[in-house]
């Protein structure tokens, strides 16, 4: 079936329904969760173990010391090694609470993603036998969110379904040994990038162009429901078209895991208003809609596998109804696109990175787990039958990826089959898609002709992320300095990347530089660009 108009009315509708189907549906799931792992008892003794030594804190001890500051005999040797900063922060992780939902925390640990992180939190966290702690742990987290005082860490202790819990604590001292290592290795690329764009006098060229402020060109937007029957599937894109004589460059904007296409509307209008046509589709099996039905149950995958491939499927199914109906309005040699995150991967798939198999299947083997959160979307991937897929689409001349996804699902070898003009945008705190892995030795591996790589010292994975009505209420750590400087970043460098490469128009080339980046750079957030970075300034 071809495109459609559809109306606001009709999507408001549909949304005020599902929260009453996510409810009652999640309440019966989650009291099933309830009966299958009530404990008979909760845990009175942590115990830590290195090697031969073990050494015992009673629950209480850790109790008291939360709650009234009370220092026990067994807790004195410990607690005696922090200074005073350091015993009240002890004190507030002990009490930290999450504002989680009880029937969403249930339904993520039986996904395939929450299992796969019980898995490493089972090595760390053990029954008395000194067996995973896998069942244990998810009982607990489950009882604790459920009960009056919350999903605090004391209170999974509280929670945890035997009387003793073994703390591992030569696999913790292995994880915070890697987690350093990384940090370290991190901080040493950053320096590097940050190196090449220093200039102790300051910026030297001239910007009479405002890439921030909006342009002046007025645009019309209508929402397209399209039908992909080969695939059954069916999806949402967001249409904006500037009202000017010529033939337009398009840009295509693919949101991120759990977002939907209002995430990045701010970006759409930006570039609307400065003349470019943009499309914004939503992916079915990854947007907002995706993780509700999770939380509801309907699902047990945060993302299917299968996603990898439908999103840039979506977009070159986009790409054809758009040339049926602006086959004469749209520049088809003047096509990006842009991404977030899974985006961001979409983005890099329609360039020419190619999936990369044996990289999946070295990198997600158990032992190689880390705390790199985005492999636990990666990995999934593995189970995909192994062939050609097709994802590289000749119509996209270039791309600008946003914290991307890359280390597992592409590798060094998928990256480099890219030959188009590709921008990278890192964030230095971003805990979700760690800028080393996913970004840095990534851009080290691209081999087209024009490259960019942007950080944002201090950016997180949501940095850029812009406004929607299904919008989850993030700690100000997870989302980093004030978003509105990453958005305005975003808006000004997205301008000038896709005016050279897709619009062609020489004035935005001397925007793509350190010194134009030092230029609108704020203190909260610097802002560096390079565009060649070698592993052995930094490994």
């Amino acid at each position: 079936m071809p495109s459609r108009q559809v109306s606001n009315r009709g999507k408001m509708r549909k949304r005020s329904l599902f929260p009453f189907w996510l409810k009652t549906l999640g309440f019966i799931a989650f009291n099933l969760a309830i009966l299958l792992t009530l404990p008979a008892r909760s845990a009175e003794k942590i115990i830590l173990r290195y090697g031969p030594l073990e050494f015992s804190l009673k629950r209480e001890s850790l109790e008291a010391y939360a709650k009234e500051g009370t220092i026990a005999p067994d807790l004195k040797s410990f607690v005696s090694r922090l200074d005073a900063k350091g015993q009240e922060g002890l004190r507030n992780i002990l009490l930290a609470k999450a504002d989680v939902d009880a029937i969403a925390v249930s339904q993520f640990f039986y996904s395939t993603q929450g299992e796969a992180i019980l898995e490493v939190a089972g090595k760390l966290v053990q029954t008395p036998s000194r067996l995973s702690g896998f069942y244990a742990l998810r009982s607990a987290l489950i009882l604790a969110a459920n009960d009056p005082e919350g999903l605090t860490p004391l209170n999974i202790i509280k929670r945890f379904p035997t009387s003793e819990i073994f703390f591992n604590s030569e696999f913790a001292f292995e994880l915070l040994r890697k987690v350093s290592q990384s940090a370290r290795q991190t901080q040493k690329a950053i320096a590097a990038i940050e190196a090449q764009v220093t200039d102790p006098e300051g910026t030297t060229g001239e910007f009479s162009l405002d890439l921030q402020r909006m342009g002046t060109f007025s645009y019309r937007q209508q929402t397209l429901i399209l039908d992909d029957s080969d695939r059954d599937r069916v999806f949402l894109a967001d249409i904006y078209i500037p009202r000017r004589n010529d033939r337009l460059p398009l840009v295509i904007i693919s949101h991120g895991l759990g977002s939907d296409r209002q995430t990045y509307t701010y970006l759409a209008r930006h570039l609307a208003s400065h003349g470019f046509a943009v499309a914004v589709p939503e992916h079915p099996g990854s947007n907002a809609r995706q993780l509700q039905d999770l939380a509801a149950g309907f699902t047990r995958d945060i993302s299917p596998p299968r996603e990898f491939i439908d999103r840039p499927l979506d977009i070159q199914f986009l790409l054809d109804r758009l040339t049926q109906m602006y086959g004469d309005r749209i520049n088809w040699q003047q096509v990006g696109a842009i991404g977030q995150s899974f985006g961001g991967y979409t983005a890099l798939a329609l360039a020419g990175a190619e999936l990369n198999f044996p990289q999946l299947e070295y990198r997600c083997q158990k032992q190689h787990y880390s705390l790199n959160l985005s492999l636990l979307l990666q990995c999934p991937a593995q189970t995909l039958a192994r062939q050609d897929y097709s994802l590289h689409d000749d119509r996209i001349k270039a791309v600008i990826a946003i914290n991307p996804i890359t280390s597992s699902i592409f590798g060094d070898a998928g990256v480099s089959a890219i030959q188009i003009p590709t921008a990278i945008v890192t964030g230095s705190a971003d805990t979700v898609a760690p800028a080393l892995d996913e970004q840095i030795l990534p851009f080290t591996a691209l081999t087209a002709p024009h490259k960019y790589l942007i950080l944002l010292r201090g950016g997180t994975h949501f940095s850029t992320l812009g406004a929607s009505s299904n919008d989850v209420s993030l700690p100000s750590q997870v989302v980093g300095p004030d978003p509105a400087i990453a958005r305005n970043y975003l808006a000004a460098l997205s301008l000038a990347f896709f005016g050279v490469y897709i619009a062609e128009d020489g004035r935005y080339q001397s925007y793509l530089s350190a010194d134009y980046t030092r230029y609108i750079q704020r203190e909260e957030m610097p802002l560096s660009i390079v565009e060649s970075l070698r592993r052995e300034q930094f490994n």
